[in-house]
């Protein structure tokens, strides 16, 4: 039997989040319906409103979720129901090659990430015979949602669900591009470019794996300032003042790592990332956008410099949530103070001009119930 649910949705690139009711179907076989009580706005969503990124429309917008599992279906067995959960916005089977070898972010079961589709062709959310898939197969904008059981992580129940939402994506995104895909280590000169809901995360990650100097660029104060709490070294408006202090302060070697988590990828910040690191220096690349590496090859082939794509940061869902979480108990990793503000549903677009103009490091959507 169907429920009705209240959710944000895009139908068109470029139109504002639509607040709209729609019939949710009951979960089929190891599908959960997860009651959300928080969703966080990543800067992913607006991609998918913006028409920057692909996806197939009508969506339920949302990816990172936190909430209680509601009702299961068949041959369940990850979690039960009345567990508390949060998501993993690239679901993790587990038994994929990928899986198998601790590279879950790569799981094979995210191949429908794009078209918001169950692995059979099918959706569960719908409004006047039309179909609407949900962003990442997930739907967090909705408060109640149908999701694969590989899709939710089971939570200790003393968590908030609001940090909880963020550990679905923004925060392992974040960490791991640091200390997985990064591969920072103790002593590392580090240079993060963007310090919004992703960058505060990298510079935590950064930090955590013992670097001396963490660097962080935004154009905007109060991100800068927050950048600093989450454990920056130093700060600057500017990739030419960051340059400058690099080289200055590593006697002309360069920085080790540069990390790339802007709002917007593009062409500059690319070249200014490869610019800042030295000898056999990486560049991890975790902003989405349409930047493109134009770089003359010898600027690569000459220092032995090397350019790393990251998704999830190169976590491991199962793994590295609960590990996140547990340093967050352990007072290890800041994520109370990753949440500028909370926004009802009705408020997702004024939230997301917020993230826009710079005023939040992360936003999070209160579900009422």
């Amino acid at each position: 039997m169907s429920i009705t649910t209240r959710a944000a949705v895009c139908r068109v690139p470029g139109q504002p989040w639509e607040i709209t009711e729609l019939e949710l179907d009951e979960p089929r076989a190891n599908e959960v319906r997860v009651k959300f009580f928080a969703a966080g706005l990543c800067h992913s969503d607006d991609h998918i409103q913006k028409g920057d990124a692909p996806m197939r429309l009508p969506v339920v917008g949302g990816h990172e979720g936190a909430g209680i599992v509601d009702a299961v279906g068949e041959s369940v067995t990850r979690v039960k129901e009345g567990d508390h959960v949060t998501c993993s916005f690239i679901p993790a089977c587990g038994k994929c090659r990928y899986c198998a070898t601790g590279r879950q972010n790569l799981c094979d079961a995210g191949k429908n990430a794009g078209t918001g589709m169950f692995p059979d062709g099918t959706f569960r959310f719908h409004q006047g015979g039309e179909d609407f898939g949900g962003l990442c197969v997930l739907g967090t904008f909705s408060q109640y949602a149908v999701v694969h059981e590989f899709s939710v992580i089971k939570i200790p129940e003393e968590i908030g669900f609001d940090v909880a939402a963020l550990v679905a994506c923004g925060v392992p995104t974040g960490w791991g591009s640091a200390v997985r895909a990064g591969d920072v280590r103790a002593g590392h000169t580090v240079v993060i470019y963007g310090a919004g809901g992703v960058g505060s995360n990298a510079v935590q990650g950064a930090r955590f794996a013992g670097a001396k100097n963490v660097v962080v660029v935004d154009p905007v104060p109060f991100k800068r300032e927050m950048a600093e709490l989450f454990g920056a070294t130093h700060t600057f408006a500017t990739a030419e003042e960051a340059q400058d202090f690099v080289r200055e302060t590593t006697w002309g070697e360069l920085a080790d790592r540069a990390i790339i988590t802007v709002g917007i990828l593009h062409d500059e910040v690319i070249a200014n990332a490869i610019k800042v690191v030295g000898k056999t220096g990486q560049v991890t690349i975790t902003a989405v956008g349409n930047g493109r590496v134009n770089e003359n090859p010898g600027m690569l082939i000459g220092y032995q410099r090397r350019i790393q794509g990251s998704i999830y940061g190169g976590c491991s869902p199962l793994v590295d949530v609960p590990m996140l979480i547990g340093l967050y108990q352990a007072g290890d990793l800041k994520l109370d103070e990753l949440i500028t503000r909370r926004y009802k549903l009705d408020e997702i677009n004024e939230g997301y001009q917020d993230m826009l103009d710079g005023k939040n490091i992360r936003g999070v959507i209160i579900h009422e119930h």
